[in-house]
């Protein structure tokens, strides 16, 4: 699949044969492979004392672990790193995995919106993990804005675009907000909103903020800059990411380490917390990028690996990102065509909507 790394390249026939036939039993299985299981399934007949020597190797090589007093072996986080980057044999997507990703993703007669909850739908039944997609920023016009006061310390803007799409947004107005400081910001923004989008009318409210500063209280000049910094940061990445299938997760934990990892990993995803890091692991390189364990920049706490692609538009800029996250012992063979096949799909309807 890709280089492979100078230890693979430095083991010799047997010692590469025996740490892949390791790896691949404890992805497929889970539990640790001993050195009697591997005298039935290797290519040459050796005998187990010396099988157990190749281990010891690998295992002085920090390829390999040994869980509790068990006998066997399963791959280190670095064995895990080597194997993936040196001997991963990565499958054809089945035609049964195209067709449910492609049954999902529809006509395209809806919005983007929905069309990618149902691609993260897809993604978490296909893998049997979780899926996680980052939508694009909606870069249409805005056409009206409304500040709505529920309460004294949340406030809802309806944000409604040149195309029909409607967004509302919780967010914390600054202290001492009123009906009317909220009606007279509102005012000020939908004077200059028109024919701006999300990304652009930061940058105009600020300029306007400082030309008209005196036609506008402080109050509602602080509601404003709330607003912008809603739009820009906190309100939109709580929005844009989609996360389906965490029960995969839930069911895949057989002990009481597993289920603490793994609630270690639902306490991050309810957090959303960095989310702007999710595009960026999938920017820094072309294709499907694989973190495992501590790798993993964005759920570091919770021992999973993170198998992310991003997708582009009609101009080839990167505007969102799919992937999934799992235990480290992901059948990444398998889930690489899925995740790269999925990103490639949602590019490609992004893009005939333009």
């Amino acid at each position: 699949m890709t280089h492979r790394t100078p230890l693979i390249d430095d083991m010799n026939a047997r010692s590469r044969e025996v740490f892949r036939r390791i790896v691949e039993g404890y992805l497929e299985t889970g539990a640790p492979v001993g050195s009697r299981t591997l005298t039935r399934t290797l290519s040459e007949q050796v005998s187990a004392a010396t099988i157990r020597n190749v281990m010891n190797d690998l295992e002085y090589l920090g390829l390999l672990g040994s869980p509790h007093v068990s006998a066997g072996r399963v791959p280190t986080q670095l064995g895990l790193r080597m194997f993936v980057d040196g001997l991963l044999e990565v499958g054809d997507l089945s035609g049964e995995d195209r067709s449910r990703i492609d049954q999902t993703l529809g006509s395209g007669d809806d919005d983007v919106g929905a069309m990618l909850d149902r691609v993260g739908s897809a993604l978490s039944g296909v893998t049997q993990v979780a899926s996680l997609v980052l939508t694009p920023k909606h870069e249409a016009p805005i056409r009206h804005i409304e500040f709505v006061s529920l309460s004294a310390t949340r406030a809802l803007v309806v944000l409604v675009f040149a195309d029909g799409h409607v967004e509302n947004r919780l967010f914390t107005p600054p202290t001492g907000q009123t009906p009317s400081s909220m009606r007279e910001a509102a005012n000020f923004l939908n004077a200059i909103a028109e024919g701006q989008t999300l990304s652009t009318l930061g940058g105009v409210i600020t300029r306007e903020i400082k030309a008209r500063r005196r036609e506008i209280d402080v109050l509602a000049a602080e509601l404003v800059q709330s607003g912008a910094v809603l739009w820009e940061n906190e309100g939109e990445q709580n929005e844009r990411l989609i996360v389906r299938g965490r029960s995969n997760l839930l069911g895949d934990g057989d002990q009481a380490g597993d289920i603490d990892r793994i609630r270690s990993l639902f306490d991050d995803l309810e957090r959303k917390r960095d989310i702007a890091q999710f595009l960026e692991l999938a920017e820094d390189g072309d294709g499907v990028r694989i973190f495992i364990g501590s790798e993993n920049k964005l759920f570091s706490l919770s021992g999973s690996s993170l198998v992310v692609s991003p997708y582009m538009n009609a101009d080839r800029k990167i505007i969102g990102a799919v992937g999934v996250i799992g235990p480290t012992r992901l059948n990444y063979g398998r889930i690489v065509p899925i995740v790269n096949y999925t990103a490639q799909r949602v590019g490609q309807m992004i893009a005939d909507r333009t």
